[in-house]
This record gives structure tokens, C-alpha cells and sequence, in this order.
């Protein structure tokens, strides 16, 4: 009897609450920009296993500083005791982020719970419980991040009793006008959310799974201004985009927007579970034992988030991700002449979008199904991606920052001729069924 294979030993043990699948590859390591799978097929990852491998799999630099710090484990828990890997992070990251004043960090396990710890402390803190954020936001998968999302996949949970949603603002899709965006929110001051009740305003420097939406010039700038008049706070979401990814070290860096509170996870650990709050000590000091998780912090993670800080700086991956992503996003607008389905190229640095459409005259989006499709047909090219967005029909690339040139090369053409075989009927309905599922 064949036994089997680990994508059926993944659908008959793990929760399908807590995955995701978008096509049936099966991952037993990794090596650079590439993972293997069960068979020994090397496949080219333009996700970074959705964005945490920033740095690619196996660095020899996070390999040693996780050995050491294993190896020599200066405890499991910084509730209790300090430990030199995570004060050293926490110094790291209070010299990477700008601001004033005196600022602490808090370390989680994930983007969700950051953004849902800076939820309750700025609630604490400020005594005002309402916040604002966007339709398409998404800033995390538990309680308190979820009810400040708007996310087409987040309708299974109510949103945070007193949360403003506004519109964001798509160049491609101008269905609200920066300015009709802000004058909603002045509306909303004026009438039934009086700004003195809003603790903060949670912003996507690019909306990423909204559709990796790129702000009009100047919004975000606007919107800052007109919540710090009334004493809102500015809360950055850095999660998906952060840490150089966008062609700068942060992405508020390209909006002028000078954040209070700042939110990491993902990339931080480069494929180990950290997250990090960066903001000023009157709110991060609120009160003590606020929001505590027993292995956060913990020196094997935060050694690998000093090591992901090291070699971005060291190796420059900011600059590099802003080269790569310019060379592909120029292939990409290239392949519009060869593809009807391709509507749209945007982003920033190495976050790309790839909007698909079924109709390029009305931006008719494409079903879910056909997006599922070309994400199948990579696979079976040897290249993984995702999609995003609130119709589904986005391609989003978001590969590792050190990503070759070769390798960008390698994905733009398989995307390409995805395209063109799905077009040509070469990939079934009944393939991609199970795999529906952003």
C-alpha cells in the first residue's frame, strides 16, 4: 500500500481554520529563493511563505545566530528575565524606527498579535475606545486585530464595537477620491464618531491584501494631519511591507508619515515567529503584565530578528529590493502587451500586484477561479505565489529581498505563460477547486 503523501497527511491532521492552500505543493526544505518539495523539485518561491522569509531559506547568517542562541539558550521567556538577544533587538529596532522622545518595544509571535496588543494598550492608555482603519485592511487573525480589519475574508467576525471604516483610496479603481475619502472622515468627526473618542488610526503604508494598493500621493500625509488635530494617534502597520521590502527601511517612509506607534511581525524573524511594537514609553509602559506571552521574546527568535536586521543593512537589501522590484514590475507591464488579462502593475520595491481582468475596457475582474488557475499553473512550472484582494483577482509577489536577478527573470516568464495556458484552457475547474481559498 502506498502511503501518504504529505499533502494528505496535511488535509487529515491540521485545523482548515489555521491554513491556507493555494495549490498542492508540499515543502520539506528550503535553499535561497527556492523550496523543495517531497519529490525533490525545486521551486521558485515569489511569496517568501507570505512574506516572513525575507532573507530566502537557509542564510548561513540566521543558521549560526539561531545555533548559537539555541545552543547556548539564555532561558525561553522574557517575561521573567532579560536576555541579550532580545534587549539587543529592542535597541535595535528603537534605532531603526525614527521618532521622539522615550519609546519601548513589546515582542509577540506574529503581526496579529501586535497589532492586537497595541489595540488594547493604546485603548488603556489613551481612555478612548474607538479607532479607524480601511475597508480591504488587514491587520491579523485574532480577537482584537480581526475587529480592526476590513477585509472581505474577516466577514466571519464583527468588527470592534465603534470602529470607522473609510474607504482606501485605489488610483486604478477611483471609486472615492482622496478628497471625498478625507471629507468622510471630517463628516464622521462632525456627526456620529466624535474624535475625541478615537484612539488611533491604523494605516497600510500599501494596502497588501486589500490588493497591494499603492496610496495617491500626499492621502496618507492628509489623513495624518487631520487625526493628529485632534490628538488621534498614528498607528503604522509595517507587518507585510516592511523592513525594506518597498525600496526604503519602513514603508511610511514614502508618505511623510511619522508614525506613533509602529507594528512588525513577519519578515522580523526571517521564518521564525516574532513580532515587535515600537512606541512611546507613556503608552508602551501603560501598566505592567499588560499583554504577556510566555516564550515572546525569546532569545532563538530574537536572535534571529538581529541577525534579519544585520544582513539587510550589511547586504543592501533595501536598495536591492527597489532595483529587483523596478526590473520586474517593468517586465510585468511588458507582458500587458501580450495579455488582455493583465490589467494593472503596481507596488513598491519587492511588493508587487498583478491586478487580472476578464474585461480590460470595464475592469471587469476575473472569477477567483481563473486567479486560482494561473496560481496552479505556475506551480506546475515550478514557481509559487499567492493571490490577494477583495474581488481575489490580484496576483501578489512578494519574493525574498536578496532574490537574483535571474531568478525575477525565471518568475515573470512563468507568470507570463501561465497566463497564456490558462487562457488556452490547459488548466481545469475541477483542479483548482480545492484551492480557492483567500
Amino acid at each position: 500500500m502506498t502511503p501518504p503523501s504529505l499533502f494528505e497527511r496535511d488535509a487529515r491532521a491540521i485545523a482548515n481554520i489555521g491554513r491556507l492552500r493555494f495549490s498542492p505543493v508540499t515543502v520539506v526544505r528550503g535553499e535561497g529563493s527556492r523550496l523543495i518539495d517531497e519529490t525533490g523539485r525545486a521551486m521558485l518561491d515569489l511569496s517568501a511563505s507570505c512574506g516572513p522569509a525575507i532573507v530566502g531559506y537557509g542564510h548561513p547568517e540566521i543558521v549560526e545566530a539561531v545555533t548559537h542562541a539555541a545552543r547556548d539558550m539564555a532561558g525561553a521567556s522574557l517575561l521573567a528575565y532579560p536576555n541579550p538577544e532580545a534587549v539587543g533587538l529592542a535597541e535595535d529596532l528603537l534605532q531603526a524606527v525614527p521618532g521622539a522622545g522615550e519609546r519601548r518595544v513589546w515582542f509577540g509571535h506574529s503581526g496579529s498579535d501586535a497589532n492586537d496588543c497595541a489595540v488594547r494598550v493604546l485603548a488603556a492608555a489613551t481612555k478612548r475606545q474607538r479607532f479607524i482603519s480601511f475597508i480591504g485592511s488587514y491587520h491579523g487573525a485574532i480577537s482584537g486585530s480581526m475587529g480592526i480589519s476590513g477585509h472581505t475574508a474577516m466577514t466571519h467576525t464583527l468588527p470592534r464595537p465603534g470602529l470607522v471604516l473609510l474607504p482606501y483610496p485605489d488610483p486604478y479603481r477611483p471609486d472615492f477620491t482622496p478628497d471625498q475619502v478625507l471629507a468622510l472622515l471630517d463628516y464622521q468627526f462632525a456627526t456620529t464618531c466624535p474624535p475625541n473618542q478615537v484612539a488611533a488610526v491604523f494605516i497600510e503604508p500599501l494596502m497588501s491584501d486589500g490588493g497591494l494598493i499603492v496610496p495617491p500621493p500626499g492621502f496618507l500625509k492628509a489623513l495624518q494631519d487631520r487625526c493628529r488635530a485632534h490628538g488621534v494617534k498614528i498607528v503604522v502597520d509595517e507587518v507585510k511591507v516592511g523592513l525594506g521590502r518597498t525600496g526604503l527601511l519602513h514603508g511610511f517612509q514614502h508618505e511623510g508619515l511619522e508614525p506613533d506607534l509602529v507594528i512588525f511581525g513577519k519578515a522580523l524573524g526571517g521564518g521564525l515567529p516574532i513580532s515587535a511594537v515600537v512606541g512611546p514609553a507613556e503608552i508602551m509602559d501603560h501598566a505592567p503584565a499588560f499583554a504577556l506571552q510566555t516564550t515572546a521574546g525569546n532569545p532563538v527568535a530574537a536572535a534571529a530578528g538581529r541577525a534579519v536586521m544585520r544582513l539587510i543593512a550589511r547586504e543592501g537589501l533595501t536598495e536591492r529590493a527597489e532595483r529587483t522590484g523596478a526590473r520586474m514590475r517593468q517586465a510585468l507591464t511588458r507582458l500587458m502587451d501580450r495579455h488582455e488579462m493583465i490589467g494593472d502593475v503596481r507596488g513598491r520595491g519587492l511588493a508587487i500586484g498583478v491586478e487580472l481582468l476578464a474585461d480590460r475596457d470595464n475592469k471587469a475582474p476575473v472569477p477567483v477561479s481563473t486567479t486560482a488557475k494561473v496560481i496552479y499553473r505556475a506551480w506546475e512550472l515550478g514557481v509559487l505565489f499567492l493571490y490577494v484582494g477583495l474581488r481575489g483577482n490580484v496576483l501578489e509577489l512578494t519574493p525574498p529581498l536578496n532574490l537574483s536577478d535571474d531568478d525575477a527573470d525565471e518568475g515573470v516568464a512563468v507568470i507570463g505563460q501561465a497566463i497564456e495556458d490558462v487562457v488556452q484552457g490547459r488548466v481545469s475547474d475541477q483542479a483548482v477547486a480545492p484551492f480557492m481559498m483567500w
